[in-house]
C-alpha cells in the first residue's frame, strides 16, 4: 500500500471509495515482490501495479468485488497449463494478493490514513498487516513510527500489537519490507499468524564527488533511480545549479571534509568521479571504512594502479580495498557521458540486487533472484 503513497492519499482526501491488492508473497519467478500495490476507486480509476501486466485484469476484478462487498481477500494466482494464459501469469511464478476495501466501513480506516500521511511526507513509518491467520484478523493493520509508538490493533490482543510494533520497528530501522510468523500471544512462533510489514523510509542517498559533464549524467541517471542525489566539489565554479539543475543538494567544499560530516547509511552510494589524487586518495580513504553501500571511483586502470598503492600507503587493509569499485561501471563499450552513467547505475544495481552483470540471453540464471517460494507464511524481504 505504501507503494502507490501519493495517490491514495490523494483519494482519501477527496473521500474517493477506494480498494488496495498488495503483493504479501511471491515464489518463483515473480514480476515485482512484496509491498507492490495496485488500487481501484469506486469510478474504475486504476493506479500502481502487483504484477508488471500478468494478473491485473484479474486483481481488478478483486478489488471491484471488494468494494462491493467490504471484504478482504487473498487470494493466489500460480502457473498451470490450464490457468496461465486465463490470467496472464505465464512466468512460472506464484503470487499472492491481498485485497483490501477501504472506506468508512474499513475498520482500518484511520490506519492506513495516518501511515499514507506520513509516507507522503517523508517520515519513517511502517504498516503492519495481517495476511495470514483468523479470519477475523486477516487484513488488520497497526502503522509503526521510528520512536516504536504505534497506531491501530490486531482486535484486542495487546501482547501480540506489542511484539508485532516492535518487530515492525526493526524492520523499518533496515528500510526493509518483509513478513514474520508470530503467535496470538505475542511469540516468535510459527502457526499463529503471518504479518507482511511494509517499510517507507526517506530515498537512499547519491553522492557524487567531481561536478564534471559525466556527473551531469550521472545525477540524471540517480534520480530515475529514486536515489536523493548530492553533488560535492570543492570548486565553486563548477558546482552551480545552472549545471545540475536536477541535483538536490549542490555542495562545495573539499570531498574527504563534506563526506565526514554528513549523513550516510547502509543504502548510501558514493560515486567518486574527480579521478584526480588529491580528492580521491582522502576521500576514498576515508569511505572505503564505512558502512555504505556502494563505492566506486572514475579512472584508467593506470589511475587505479596509482590510487591503489597511494591506499595502501595510507594503512587501508586488503578488505578494505576489496570494496572499491574501480574503474567504476560495468563493460558496456560507453562513450559518452550517458552511456558512462548508464553503465555507473547498471553496476550499482547489480551490486545493490546481487546480480552478475552478464546478458541474459543465453544465462542459466533466475531473472528474479528470490531463489526460492516465498509464499504469505514465508519470511520474505524487499530491500
Amino acid at each position: 500500500m505504501l507503494d502507490i503513497a501519493d495517490d491514495l492519499t490523494r483519494w482519501a482526501e477527496e473521500g474517493r471509495r477506494f480498494a488496495v491488492a498488495t503483493v504479501v508473497g511471491v515464489g518463483g519467478s515473480a514480476p515485482r515482490g512484496p509491498g507492490a500495490a495496485l488500487a481501484v476507486d469506486s469510478e474504475g480509476t486504476v493506479v500502481g501495479s502487483v504484477s508488471g501486466g500478468c494478473v491485473e485484469g484479474a486483481v481488478y476484478e478483486l478489488c471491484v468485488q471488494a468494494l462491493e462487498d467490504g471484504e478482504t481477500v487473498l487470494e493466489r494466482f500460480g502457473y498451470s497449463d490450464e490457468d496461465a494464459f486465463a490470467v496472464g501469469l505465464t512466468c512460472g511464478g506464484v503470487v499472492d494478493v491481498m485485497v483490501t476495501p477501504v472506506d468508512a466501513r474499513a475498520t482500518d480506516r484511520e490506519v492506513f490514513r495516518s501511515a499514507l500521511s506520513a509516507a507522503v511526507s517523508g517520515a519513517p513509518i511502517a504498516l503492519a498487516r495481517v495476511v495470514r491467520g483468523p479470519a477475523g484478523l486477516l487484513g488488520r493493520a497497526l502503522a509503526v513510527r521510528s520512536d516504536g509508538s504505534y497506531e491501530g490493533s490486531f482486535g484486542g490482543l495487546p501482547e501480540l500489537d506489542r511484539t508485532a510494533a516492535a518487530e515492525a520497528r526493526a524492520l523499518l530501522d533496515a528500510g526493509r519490507t518483509g513478513a514474520l510468523d508470530l503467535a496470538e500471544d505475542g511469540t516468535r512462533c510459527p502457526g499463529g499468524l503471518t504479518l507482511l510489514v511494509e517499510s517507507r523510509v526517506p530515498p537512499p542517498r547519491m553522492i557524487v564527488f567531481g561536478a564534471i559533464d559525466f556527473a551531469e549524467a550521472l545525477v540524471r541517471a540517480g534520480k530515475f533511480l529514486g536515489y536523493h542525489v548530492t553533488v560535492c566539489d570543492a570548486r565553486p565554479v563548477f558546482a552551480t545549479r545552472a549545471r545540475f539543475p536536477e541535483a538536490d543538494d549542490l555542495v562545495v567544499d573539499w570531498p574527504h571534509r563534506y563526506l565526514r560530516r554528513t549523513e550516510t547509511d547502509g543504502r548510501t552510494v558514493l560515486c567518486v568521479l574527480t579521478h584526480d589524487a588529491r580528492f580521491d586518495v582522502p576521500l576514498l580513504e576515508q569511505a572505503l571504512r564505512m558502512p555504505v553501500a556502494f563505492v566506486g571511483a572514475m579512472g584508467s586502470r593506470r589511475t587505479h594502479a596509482d590510487r591503489d598503492r597511494k591506499l595502501r600507503e595510507a594503512g587501508l587493509q586488503e578488505a578494505e580495498l576489496a570494496r572499491l569499485r574501480s574503474p567504476i561501471g560495468l563493460d558496456l563499450g560507453a562513450r559518452t557521458p550517458e552511456e558512462t552513467a548508464v553503465s555507473i547505475a547498471a553496476e550499482i544495481v547489480a551490486a545493490r540486487r546481487g546480480g552478475t552483470g552478464a546478458p541474459l540471453t543465453g544465462s542459466a540464471t533466475p531473472i528474479h533472484r528470490e531463489g526460492r517460494r516465498r509464499d504469505a507464511a514465508e519470511t520474505a524481504e524487499a530491500a
